[in-house]
Parts: C-alpha cells; sequence; structure tokens
C-alpha cells in the first residue's frame, strides 16, 4: 500500500465536518468527519444507495449538505469548479458517433474557460500534453465509439486532467472494463496522483485493483460509515459492526472476498479482482 507521507493542516484539500445528507425522510449518511490530503488516494465504497456518488456530487456543489460543511481548499464547493476534475462512470459511447478522441478532451478545457477565449495553438498544446499524460496519443484522432473501454476511460481522464486541478473525483470509473484494463486504468491514477500531486476520491466497487494505490477507505452503508486504512476498514468485526450483521472477510492472497449473513458473495466467472457488496443489506 503505498503512503501519501506526513500530514498536516496545510495539506488538507476538502474537509468535511459533522456532515450529513439526506432526502425526506431517508438518510443516506451523518456526522461524517473527513480530511482529504494533498496527493492522497481514497477509495469510496459500499452498496448501492448508501451515497457514494452524492458524496462527488456535495463536492462537485451539486447536492447541499443537510447537516455540516464541506470545504474545498478552504471554500465552500461550487459548480465548474477547476479545482476539481470528474471522471464520470464508464459508458459505452455509439459506434457511429462523429467525434474524435481529442475532441472529447477538449471538452474538459472548454467546460472551465466561462467565456474567455484561447488561441487556438494554446489549445491544442494543452490537449496534446494531456493525451500524451495518459498514453493517448495514438488514437486522438480515431472516432471515440470506436475505441476500447479502457481506451475511452484513458480520454475521460485527459479531460478531466485539462483544468489542472487539484482532486479527481472519480464515479465508478473501472465499471464496465474488463480485469486487464481495471489495472491499467487505476494504475494510470496513481501515476498521475503521484506525478502531479493530485488527490484522489475514488468511488467503486471494484475493490482489488485499488488495494495497492489505496491510503485510505471510506466505506459507507446504511446512514453509517467508518474511514481508516484498508487493513483497519476491511475486516469481518468492522463491516459486520457497520452491517449490523455477520460479514466475512476473507483475503486469499492479495484479494479480498465478503460473505454476508444471507449467503456467500463469490465473484462472477473471469471477474474474481471484484469485491462483492452488493446485496449486503444493513
Amino acid at each position: 500500500m503505498t503512503a501519501a507521507g506526513p500530514q498536516s493542516d496545510h495539506d488538507v484539500l476538502i474537509r468535511l465536518d459533522d456532515a450529513s445528507v439526506s432526502f425526506g425522510a431517508r438518510r443516506l449518511w451523518q456526522h461524517l468527519d473527513l480530511e482529504l490530503h494533498i496527493g492522497e488516494f481514497l477509495a469510496v465504497l459500499g452498496p448501492n444507495g448508501s451515497g457514494k456518488t452524492t458524496l462527488l456530487n456535495v463536492l462537485l456543489g451539486l447536492q447541499p449538505l443537510t447537516g455540516g460543511t464541506v470545504t474545498i481548499a478552504g471554500r465552500p464547493p461550487r459548480r465548474g469548479d477547476a479545482r476539481l476534475g470528474y471522471v464520470p462512470q464508464q459508458r459505452a459511447f455509439d459506434r457511429d458517433l462523429p467525434v474524435r478522441g481529442r475532441d472529447l478532451v477538449r471538452l474538459g478545457l472548454d467546460g472551465h474557460q466561462r467565456g474567455l477565449a484561447l488561441r487556438r495553438r494554446d489549445v491544442r498544446r494543452r490537449v496534446d500534453a494531456a493525451l500524451a499524460a495518459v498514453g493517448a496519443v495514438a488514437y486522438a484522432d480515431a472516432p471515440i465509439g470506436l475505441l476500447s473501454g479502457g481506451e475511452q476511460q484513458r480520454l475521460r481522464i485527459a479531460q478531466a486532467l485539462l483544468g489542472e486541478p487539484l482532486a479527481l473525483l472519480c464515479d465508478e470509473p473501472l465499471l464496465s472494463l474488463d480485469l486487464a484494463h481495471q489495472r491499467e486504468v487505476t494504475a494510470l491514477f496513481d501515476d498521475r496522483r503521484r506525478s502531479m500531486g493530485l488527490a484522489i476520491v475514488f468511488v467503486t466497487h471494484e475493490i482489488n485493483p485499488v488495494l495497492p494505490y489505496a491510503d485510505r477507505v471510506l466505506y459507507l452503508v446504511g446512514g453509517r460509515w467508518a474511514v481508516g486504512t484498508p487493513s483497519e476498514i476491511l475486516t469481518s468485526e468492522r463491516l459486520s459492526a457497520l452491517y449490523g450483521a455477520p460479514i466475512e472477510v476473507v483475503r486469499l492472497g492479495e484479494r479480498i472476498l465478503v460473505a454476508g449473513s444471507d449467503g456467500d458473495y463469490t465473484e462472477p466467472e473471469g471477474h474474481t479482482h471484484h469485491l462483492e457488496t452488493e446485496g449486503l443489506q444493513p
């Protein structure tokens, strides 16, 4: 596991104090205290509906808290904040979509310029630099619908990097990718955070590809939460307390499997890397 290194208050990029989000009577999470430091890799885990994507929306200024406070580099979140890059869930593009890879990447620059014009050569230079940073130069001029899922995700990462953010917020970036591309994309995120000093907030169900890189884990379930190193959080005792039901965590070499009280949750054929949390009910 990597370490984010010595931390201080000056290194805090994102801070949530006593933060809560509810929709009517439905409570997603409450009293959340979290500090994310510069250069830190935070994996956000939990079953569907536990509020993982909502957390990203709070940081992006799209969802207000119902209690507590949140700051990004000392200021409240706001929409279109160039300090934050966003990598959405992986979705396949139509094969006939007449958009090149570099066109998709350029949208990340256009979205942060707020109407300020850049000279064409400056735009080209920044797009080319982002493409090179993620190893996507070879297919930059290919139609995005003809690219593999891993190639498309590299372009999304390049798009998120264009605004020179302080952190990348990633919503299930490994979804629909095969094992090889999951490992490749996760290693790319880690490489970018090391070389650029980025913080990473990585929402995922696919924890095993992330384990070698995650400094800490935030686990959300049933309105409750726990944060700590993977070895502190991904234990039978800690998850059983969070779910309020017997949960068994089994370590097979470098992989983790989770079994719940209503039956074992094994991994699909060809996807033995997957940490299965779906179906576990608090």
